[in-house]
């Protein structure tokens, strides 16, 4: 009886997993403990007997006075463990990876003759060459045997996960493939130098090559972890692309569980690429390079969000983003009174009735070949505008705020350069502007958290969405305290006129002012004491409505807590002596903003 392998764990491999696993707590969701545990099941599962088989034939042994002696199959305790906590850090590495990937952008429809049947086929054609030389090593008998062994056990299970997710393994960026595998793998070559060494494992010199990695380190282990790692994120990306189909594809499948069965991940892998729907995919893409390329905060916090959800969300703002462009738009020859009609009578359309062809058959307003919103987005928007328009989920929303923002929009029309403040002419009308362009679409949010998390009492909804409206306010009033300057360079003031005249400015002269190459002090002490004016109204809405927040379905508060003070941390930096600046506009530390999203998931600020 020996410590020395239970020493390996305290020393090399436990360390790692307390850290991940405190890392990544605040990220966990009930599907990931269930990925967790998946992946961890069918690790011992699938090793036990193989293992097991190694030490009953001599390949490999474990000196007595190493271990401490209980025994599964004739398998030490130490190495059973080993088989849970290995998989445990690499999942959890991946897991912690992939947080931010939206998966189902990564899909494919193939078609027939495409790349993905010779992709597939040559993976496949190389795993089997390997399987069969594996087996011919074994049947050898010679010292590459453990060799063969490691192979003709490891290969087939790649060879599965190959043919299921080929795209994914392909398509997936490699801070989700490459580097889960990498980086275990080089520790686990340097945790098995050391054990080596010390004897705390043995391989039977007469089974192996007697090659080596470097000194110390066997090639035929170099080799095992490299592929039982590759198993494990091979099967943790198959499980990933499982979940994009069932959520990407509400046609295929129109119901998702929490915690999908084995069997309904096995279909959706069994899916033909063939059949998956390519507008919807690249809808999706669109939606979030919108996200990406406008709002880093939200993006940020997009990534909390789980499934059909999450999805929603990106649309949602993907929506408000194509409106704003089209209506906002400095091309000379775009109207927007125009694209603003025509928004209007897109959302008429979404919202009409099911009309019945001449055939007899109803079709729906958004029929993807003859709905009369779809052939109307179709027909009047441009091609980068409408995949976003007819993937809105609109028979999940309110048509009331929509209109509400397109009053926004209107708002921003009465700007010009005879009237720079536009129809801001009060705190009232501020607030108005607020509500109209970034409290619709909080509550618009709200409405697809209470849709996709059922439950909650009508009366409860109310309030909700009520705070959610005055929370959208805030947001706003944040974005204006930022833009200050690049607003004035658009010939815009949103700050009120009362406001102005205390700071004894006008409109004009605030904008001029901002314009300039180099703002006298005294004048950029007035246009702080009016950024921090802003800033106060916003947290005057933040504090009475940030409460609702843990009112909300319980998987929402977290995402939703990130949401909010990814973007209130603006405020906050704004009101810094010396706030970071970059193109005319406060920005937060990309660390700073990873602890605050961070600190968000841990409970509501204090």
């Amino acid at each position: 009886m020996g410590h020395d392998y239970a020493l390996v764990h305290a020393q090399y491999t436990i360390p790692p997993a307390l850290l991940l696993s405190i890392i990544y707590a605040p990220l966990c969701t009930k599907l990931d403990l269930y990925k967790i545990a998946f992946l961890i099941t069918i690790a011992v599962v699938s090793t036990i007997p193989w293992d097991s088989y190694l030490i009953r034939t001599g390949i490999w042994s474990y000196p007595p006075d190493v271990i401490l002696g209980p025994t599964l199959f004739d398998i030490p305790l130490e190495e059973v463990f080993f088989f849970v906590i290995q998989t445990l850090n690499t999942t959890l590495l991946y897991l912690l990876l992939s947080k931010p990937i939206l998966h189902p952008v990564y899909l494919v429809k193939e078609k027939k003759g495409d790349k993905w049947t010779y992709i597939k086929v040559i993976g496949q054609l190389a795993a089997a060459l390997t399987i069969k030389k594996a087996a011919q090593y074994v049947k050898d008998g010679t010292e590459k045997t453990y060799l063969g062994l490691i192979l003709i056990w490891a290969v087939p299970f790649l060879l599965l996960l190959w043919s299921l997710a080929y795209q994914f393994l392909i398509q997936l960026p490699p801070t989700s493939t490459i580097v889960p595998i990498a980086l275990p793998t080089l520790y686990l070559w340097i945790v098995d130098t050391l054990a080596m060494k010390r004897g705390t494992w043995v391989i039977e010199s007469g089974t192996k090559t007697g090659w080596v990695l470097w000194p110390g380190l066997e090639i035929e282990e170099a080799i095992f972890f490299l592929l039982t790692n590759c198993l494990i994120v091979f099967g943790l990306v198959a499980f990933d692309n499982a979940t994009a189909i069932l959520n990407a594809f509400p046609s295929h499948f129109r119901r998702v569980p929490d915690l999908p069965s084995p069997v309904l991940l096995v279909r959706a892998l069994l899916l033909p690429a063939s059949a998956y729907d390519d507008d919807r995919i690249l809808g999706i893409q669109q939606a979030v390079d919108r996200l990406k390329k406008k709002s880093r905060s939200f993006y940020l916090a997009s990534s909390t969000f789980q499934g059909r959800l999450r999805i929603d969300l990106i649309i949602l703002y993907s929506f408000c983003r194509v409106a704003d462009d089209l209506i906002d738009s400095t091309d000379p020859s775009s109207e927007p009174t125009q694209w603003l009609q025509k928004l209007k009578t897109y959302l008429d359309l979404s919202y009409s009735d099911a009309v019945q062809g001449k055939d007899g058959k109803v079709i729906e307003a958004k029929d993807a070949n003859q709905g009369s919103a779809t052939l109307y987005a179709v027909q009047q928007f441009p091609p980068n505008a409408q995949l976003t328009l007819l993937l809105l989920p609109t028979g999940r929303l309110a048509k009331e705020p929509f209109y509400e923002l397109l009053k926004g929009f209107e708002m921003d029309l009465a700007f010009g350069s005879k009237t720079p403040s536009g129809p801001i002419k009060t705190e009232a009308d501020l607030d108005l502007y607020g509500a109209r362009v970034a409290g619709t679409v909080a509550l618009l949010c709200i409405q697809l958290v209470l849709f996709h998390y059922p439950g909650t009492p009508e009366s409860k909804q109310k309030l909700l969405m009520a705070a959610g409206h005055d929370m959208g306010i805030a947001l706003q009033y944040t974005n204006i305290a930022r833009d200050l300057g690049v607003d004035a360079r658009n010939g815009r003031c949103y700050v009120p006129i009362g406001w102005l005249k205390k700071e004894k400015l006008t409109s004009e002269s605030f904008i001029a002012g901002l314009k300039g190459e180099t703002p006298e002090d005294f004048f950029l002490k007035k246009v702080e004491s009016v950024r921090q004016r802003l800033l106060e109204r916003a947290f005057s809405f933040y504090q009475d409505s940030i409460g609702a927040i843990e009112q909300l379905p319980y998987p929402a508060r977290a995402p939703m807590r990130v949401a909010v003070e990814s973007y209130m941390q603006i405020a906050r930096e704004l009101q810094q002596p010396r706030y970071k600046v970059k193109a005319d506009r406060a920005t937060v530390p990309v660390m700073r903003r990873l602890w605050v999203a961070w600190r968000a998931l841990l409970g509501p600020r204090r």
